[in-house]
């Protein structure tokens, strides 16, 4: 199985936080499934770390490198196709990094790891 993860989700398995599911955390631990982030979570990170609202306790280059590396992460880039599905996306979601996640699941046909409810609202398999 291929799996897209929230931004949120790939900081908080990364982190061992608590808030992340256990559903979550059996479904990312699973060697057979394909992990993908998106370039846009790269984004969303960097853009978080400047403006003061995110701290990874290391440089942002070394942080992400090691643990897209260590956990056998694949990348998945934003393609024309993810854009014109966000140019017609309906605006459930008004987050442009949640927008562009929700458009690539729909392209790409595959289940998004987030707890956004809002997520819902979208022709997307949400697990959570």
């Amino acid at each position: 199985m291929q799996l897209l993860l929230d931004t949120h989700t790939f900081l908080w398995f990364v982190w061992d936080e608590v808030n992340l599911s256990n559903t979550a955390k059996v479904l990312i631990t699973n060697p057979t499934h394909q992990k993908f982030i998106s370039t846009a979570s790269y984004w969303e990170i960097a853009i978080k770390l400047s403006i003061g609202k995110l701290d990874l306790g290391e440089p942002y280059r070394a942080f992400m490198h090691r643990e897209i590396a260590r956990n056998n992460f694949d990348l998945l880039p934003v393609s024309i196709d993810h854009a014109a599905a966000v140019s017609v996306l309906p605006f459930h979601h008004r987050d442009p990094f949640d927008r562009m996640l929700i458009a690539q699941a729909m392209v790409e046909d595959m289940p998004i790891l987030s707890r956004d409810l809002a997520f819902e609202a979208y022709p997307v398999t949400r697990l959570w």
